[in-house]
C-alpha cells in the first residue's frame, strides 16, 4: 500500500498525525445518506431557517444523515489551473472551484509541478487525486475514499484490519473481506477523506504542509455548510481536531479512538456503525450495507 504519512488518518485511524496513508487509514468519516426520505417520526426543528435541522432524539447518539437536494448549474474549470481538470464531478467543482484560484492551491500546484518535472514519483496517480471526490458526488454522498482502502491483493494494512474486527462485533451478519477495497462503501454513502491528498515516494508527509490541509477543509465545509444531518465519524485524535468545523445543531459527530494496533484497545467496542445505522433506521432510510463483496 501507498503511504501518504506516517501515522494518523482523517476517517477510521491510526495515531493521527497530519497526513494519512493512502490505502491505510484515515480519520474522518462523514456518512451522508442522501436520498429523499419519509421521516416515520415527528423531528424536532432547532433552526427557523429555510434549512431543516434535525434535533437529537431520546437514546440516539447519532442523527440520520439526509441532504438537501438543489439543482446543480454547469461550473466552467478555471483557467491556468493544473488540477482543475482533476475534479470533474459537477457538484463538488462548482462548490469548490473558487479555491483553485487561491494562492494557496497556486502553491500546491507548483510544488507538484516541479516535483513531476524533476521525475519525482508521486502518490496517487495524477488522475486519482480527487478520486475521493470524483465517485461520491456532494448530493449523494455516501462515500468511498482512498483511506484505509487498498487495491485487490494488496495486504490489508493493521488499521484496515481492526476496522473489519470491530464491525464483525459490532454489524451481525457482517463478514470480513478477504481484500481491502472499500469502494463498495462508496454506493452506500460514506464519504472517506484524507487530510492530504498527495505525497512523495518514500517521504512520508512531504506534502503535509503545502496546503492540502486547507482545501480539504474546505471539503468539509462544504458538507457542513449545504448539508444536513450528516454523520461525522472522527477517530483518532487528529481527526477529532475537525470538530471545530461541525455545526453540531445541525449534524452530529461520534469520535472514537484510532483503530490503529498502537490505540486498538480503546477503538474496540465503540460501535461506530451500528450507532449509525440506528440513527438511519429511526428516520426511515436504509441503513448502510457495510458488507464488501
Amino acid at each position: 500500500a501507498v503511504r501518504l504519512g506516517t501515522y494518523w488518518i482523517l476517517v477510521l485511524v491510526l495515531i493521527f498525525d497530519q497526513q494519512p496513508k493512502i490505502g491505510s487509514n484515515c480519520g474522518l468519516l462523514l456518512t451522508l445518506k442522501i436520498a429523499r426520505v419519509t421521516m416515520s417520526r415527528q423531528v424536532k426543528r432547532t433552526s427557523k431557517t429555510g434549512a431543516e435541522v434535525l434535533a437529537k432524539q431520546k437514546r440516539l447518539d447519532v442523527f440520520v444523515s439526509v441532504t438537501v437536494e438543489s439543482k446543480e448549474t454547469k461550473c466552467a474549470i478555471p483557467e491556468n489551473s493544473l488540477l482543475a481538470p482533476l475534479l470533474h464531478e459537477e457538484s463538488w467543482l462548482c462548490r469548490l472551484s473558487s479555491e483553485f484560484s487561491k494562492p494557496y492551491f497556486k502553491e500546491i500546484e507548483n510544488v507538484l509541478a516541479t516535483a513531476w518535472k524533476q521525475g519525482k514519483v508521486v502518490f496517487p496517480e495524477r488522475r486519482n487525486i480527487f478520486a475521493a471526490l470524483n465517485l461520491t458526488p456532494l448530493k449523494q454522498v455516501k462515500a468511498h475514499g482512498l483511506c484505509f482502502s487498498v487495491l485487490p491483493g494488496i495486504p490489508k494494512p493493521p488499521s484496515l484490519q481492526n476496522i473489519f474486527k470491530e464491525l464483525e462485533t459490532d454489524i451481525s451478519g457482517f463478514k470480513t473481506p478477504d481484500h481491502g477495497c472499500l469502494t463498495g462503501w462508496t454506493k452506500e454513502g460514506v464519504l472517506l477523506l484524507n487530510a492530504t491528498l498527495t505525497v512523495e515516494k518514500n517521504q512520508p508527509n512531504s506534502h503535509a504542509s503545502i496546503g492540502w490541509q486547507t482545501f480539504t477543509d474546505c471539503v468539509i465545509k462544504t458538507v457542513n455548510d449545504h448539508c444536513y444531518g450528516v454523520v461525522f465519524l472522527l477517530w483518532g485524535a487528529f481527526a477529532q481536531k475537525k470538530e471545530k468545523l461541525v455545526n453540531t445543531e445541525k449534524h452530529v459527530v461520534i469520535k472514537a479512538a484510532h483503530p490503529s494496533p498502537l490505540s486498538q484497545s480503546r477503538f474496540f467496542g465503540c460501535k461506530c456503525f451500528s450507532k449509525a445505522n440506528e440513527a438511519l433506521k429511526e428516520y426511515g432510510k436504509e441503513p448502510i450495507n457495510w458488507n464488501l463483496d
